[in-house]
C-alpha cells in the first residue's frame, strides 16, 4: 500500500504526464502487468515514421528522466500509468471514489463458455453450433473490442469488491478476457510492431 505522500507524489507523476500529451504523442492506460510484451514499454513509447514501435529504438527512462526529442514523423504513446498493476488502479479508484460505467461492475449477461472463456452473447459474437447460451454474474475487467473482449464471473458490485477480487485472482486481466492473445504467445507483440497500440 503506498503512503499518503508516495500517493500524492504518483498522483502529480500522472497529472504531469498527461499534460505532456500533445498532437505528437498519444495517452494510453496500458500497463506493464497486462501482458508480456508490454512488459518492454516504456512510459514515453517512442514510434518510428511509420508509427511502429521498435524494441531497440526506446529510450533508458532512469530516474523518471525522460528523453522526449523527436525526429519529424516520429511520435510517443505515452502510458502514464504503466509501472501500475490492475490492483494499484483499482485501490485509486476506490479511494478517489470514481465514477466508472456499470459494465465495469457485476451484471447479468448471456455468455458461452468458449475454450476457457465466458464469451458475451452479441450480434457480433453469436454463439457457434453446439454453444449453450448462460445467463451468468459478470463483469468486464477490461474494455475493448466486443469481438475479443470477454467478461470475467464476478458478484463484484463496488470498488472496494473489485479490489478484494483482485487480490485474490490468479490470471492477469488481459489473460483472462482477451480471446485475442489465446492465438499465440507472440500476438501482441506483433500487433506493437504493426502499431496496434
Amino acid at each position: 500500500m503506498k503512503t499518503p505522500w508516495r500517493a500524492a507524489r504518483c498522483a502529480w507523476r500522472i497529472r504531469a504526464r498527461a499534460a505532456t500529451c500533445t498532437s505528437r504523442s498519444r495517452c494510453s492506460s496500458a500497463r506493464r502487468d497486462e501482458e508480456k510484451a508490454r512488459a518492454k514499454e516504456r512510459i514515453f513509447s517512442h514510434r518510428d515514421s511509420f508509427g511502429q514501435w521498435q524494441p531497440k529504438a526506446q529510450r533508458p527512462e532512469l530516474w523518471t528522466l525522460f528523453n522526449t526529442r523527436l525526429q519529424p514523423g516520429e511520435h510517443f504513446r505515452v502510458f502514464p500509468i504503466s509501472n501500475w498493476t490492475e490492483l494499484d488502479v483499482w485501490q485509486y479508484i476506490a479511494r478517489e471514489n470514481i465514477a466508472l460505467p456499470s459494465i465495469y461492475y457485476t451484471h447479468q449477461r448471456e455468455v458461452v463458455d468458449r475454450r476457457g472463456l465466458l464469451v458475451p452473447v452479441t450480434e457480433l459474437t453469436p454463439p457457434r453450433d453446439g454453444e449453450t447460451v448462460q445467463v451468468r454474474d459478470v463483469r468486464f475487467r477490461t474494455v475493448g473490442d466486443i469481438t475479443c473482449t470477454c467478461p470475467v464471473e464476478s458478484l463484484a458490485a463496488t470498488a472496494d469488491d473489485i479490489v478484494i477480487e483482485t487480490l485474490a485472482a490468479e490470471v492477469s486481466e488481459r489473460g483472462a478476457t482477451r480471446m485475442d492473445d489465446k492465438t499465440s504467445d507472440a500476438s501482441m507483440e506483433k500487433r506493437k510492431k504493426d502499431g496496434y497500440f
